[in-house]
This record gives structure tokens, sequence and C-alpha cells, in this order.
């Protein structure tokens, strides 16, 4: 996401810490490979450039959980590119949860006095709910990192308005990479109000992905409410009868074996 669209690297400090970097954003290289150690890489650098030489360098990462090698290889990041560019730099690191960003964020001890690098960690909850459509569709990015920490709060239907309407401004792979991103971490309630809203809201899907989208998420709940069915009647399910369900494309045939599902006593008798 920040390769996409470095200017999200300001917003976050912006928002989350009150950190206002002067300068136009843009991505440089990620790789320290020109600098011993050769395999010294981060996720993604964003310099902030400024009239006559860079201002600022920020060095991203995407951490899914603490890893305690980061500590030495993150001081490196921040230590060659304000070498290589002559300029201050900062760590921004993203978390999926608050405990994965408070493990992260501790300090660490360089060893030479006062030298203490302390990691800036951000995870959804520490995002602002992003509930107007116009804002979304601006930085979509924003919107679908802090979506599923607000999709299920008192703001939901806003948020998933404004994020459904983001992710359908969005070209190429971009779109389907960040629907099925926001998909996996959503609750169940929420994906069904991400149904239901382009349902009931009068919100029209543009672009193919989103259409193509929407209606595996519908074929998926089909399939799943079926077998939930089988599972709570207790009826043993083979695996050709799982695979066939699986493959069902079919919104409407899935629903009418749904039906069935209620009064059979095996499993095959779904496609009598």
């Amino acid at each position: 996401m920040v390769r996409n669209r470095p200017e999200l690297v300001p917003t976050i400090l912006r928002t989350v810490f009150d950190l206002d970097i002067l300068g136009e954003p843009s991505l440089t290289s990620e790789s320290f490979a020109d600098l011993n150690p050769a395999e010294l890489r981060c996720d993604a650098t964003v310099l902030f450039d400024a009239p006559e030489k860079p201002a600022h360098g920020v060095v991203v990462e995407s951490q899914q959980r603490f890893d305690e090698g980061k500590q030495y290889s993150w001081p490196a990041y921040i230590a060659l590119l304000r070498l290589r560019h002559k300029c201050g730099a900062t760590l921004l690191v993203l978390c999926p949860d608050q405990n994965s960003a408070r493990r992260c964020a501790a300090p660490i001890d360089m060893g030479h006095p006062d030298w203490v690098l302390r990691p800036l960690t951000v995870h959804p909850g520490m995002l602002p709910p992003i509930t107007d459509p116009a804002e979304a569709v601006r930085i979509p990015e924003l919107a679908v990192l802090s979506a599923p920490a607000h999709a299920d709060g008192p703001h939901a239907s806003a948020v998933v308005s404004a994020v459904a309407a983001a992710i359908d401004t969005l070209t190429g792979d971009t779109g389907p990479l960040y629907h099925d991103y926001l998909r996996t971490l959503l609750s169940d309630a929420a994906r069904k109000l991400l149904e239901d809203t382009v349902k009931t809201a009068g919100y029209e899907w543009q672009s193919d992905f989103a259409k193509t989208h929407i209606a595996e998420g519908r074929t998926e709940e089909a399939a799943r409410l079926l077998l939930l069915i089988l599972e709570k009647r207790d009826v043993p399910v083979p695996n050709d009868v799982r695979d066939r369900i699986a493959e069902c494309t079919d919104t409407e045939q899935l629903e009418r074996w749904a039906e069935r599902a209620l009064v059979i006593d095996h499993a095959e008798q779904l496609f009598d």
C-alpha cells in the first residue's frame, strides 16, 4: 500500500503521532545492496523531497508479529538511509493488532549512551474511522487499513460504505488485492454488512472486479451455510460432495441445496 501511495506515510505520521514532515513524499530504493551488509532490505522507503536535498526519509516495515532479529536490522536500515541521503530518518512499523504493535514498539538500546531507537508502531485501531466516501477515495489505502478496526463499531455502516466506494475506484490488480486483504480481516458480520450495503444503500459497483468479488462472496456464504446445516444435522459429507459444493458458482443452486439439506438423511441426496 505504501508503494502504491507514498502519501499514506505522512498521513499516518500526522494522524497518529502528530508529526508533520515537510516535502513531497516519493518512493526510493528499499535495498541497501550497495552498502554492506548486502542482505539488508526493508519493506518500503519513502523520501520527502526538499528544494535542494532530501529533507527526511521514512523506513516502513510491515510486521505481523514481534521478531527479535528486527532489533538489529531496524537500526541498520535507519543508519544506512541516513548515510545514503544525508538526512534524518524515521522508522514506521505497521502491525495487525495492538499486541504486536506494543511488542514491536519496545525501545532498542544501541549500547551507546543516550542512543535508544523507539520504533513508531501503528495498528488499525489507532487510525480514525473513515466514514466520508470522498476522503476514502482520496486515500483508499488509509480506508482499507482502518476499516477492520471500525467495521463493527458505531460507525460500521458509514465505514463499510466509504471503503467500498474507495476500492471500486481502483484499477488493475490493486482493487482485487485490497478487497481480498480486507475480507480476511473483516468479521462475518462486517462482510455481511458489506454485501447488504451493496444491495440496499443504492451503491452501484462500477468495476468488473467488484461485481465479480461480490458475487463470489455471496456464493461462498451460501456454500458455507449449506455445509453448516449438514454439520448441525450430523449428516456426513464425503469429499466428493464437499468438492461439488465448493466448485458450484450458482448461488441460487446452492440455496436450493441448502433447503434440501434440512430434510435429507444422506449428503448425496442433495443432488437428487
